[in-house]
């Protein structure tokens, strides 16, 4: 019965993830189900990333309180996820959409999730310590980009059909907005 409450879940949160990207189509064939992508999206997705980075670390409070060290730990899975979007983009080229399915595409796209996954795991932890020293009203905009990319995160794992723990706090459309990006 577990097991069958998680699969309808995860099928359940998938499908509404799809339904807000309107230019993903779903496939299955068999015991294979392919997810088309579109390019512009994921490439939204890993620049929402950076510029999350951006707005929190370019708050001086923020990037005090949680120290030098742990600003270098934030930069470098900010250059990962660059190098990431780099690669999927290179990779991906003038196309429009994408199949998830195909391997090439697929790893460049794991690596981005990955990415993006660390990165919110990252700014995450160093809004959570800075919150302890920094008052709130300087936390507003760290807080605003740190929902706007969880939101961001939780789509794009709804899309790949990975269910996020938390529900999103603003729509797609808001929270790219939000980290300035247009899809």
């Amino acid at each position: 019965m577990v097991n069958n409450r998680r699969s309808f879940l995860k099928a359940l949160a998938a499908g509404s993830a799809l339904g807000v990207l309107g230019a993903c189509t779903v496939t299955t064939s068999g015991n294979v189900t392919t997810v088309t992508l579109n390019v512009a999206k994921v490439k939204a997705y890993g620049t929402a990333g950076i510029n999350a980075v951006t707005t929190i670390l370019s708050i001086a409070a923020v990037s005090s309180a949680i120290g030098a060290p742990a600003v270098a730990v934030i930069e470098a899975a900010d250059v990962a996820l660059q190098s990431a979007l780099k690669a999927f983009s290179d990779a991906a080229g003038s196309k429009v959409m994408v199949s998830y399915d195909s391997t090439s595409f697929k790893s460049q796209i794991d690596s981005l999730l990955v990415d993006l996954q660390s990165v919110t795991s990252l700014l995450g932890i160093a809004v959570s310590q800075a919150a302890s020293t920094v008052p709130n009203s300087i936390l507003i905009n760290a807080n605003t980009a740190l929902s706007a990319l969880k939101t961001v995160l939780s789509v794009f794992e709804g899309v790949l059909g990975i269910v996020s723990v938390s529900a999103p706090h603003m729509t797609e459309e808001q929270a790219l907005r939000t980290l300035h990006v247009s899809p």
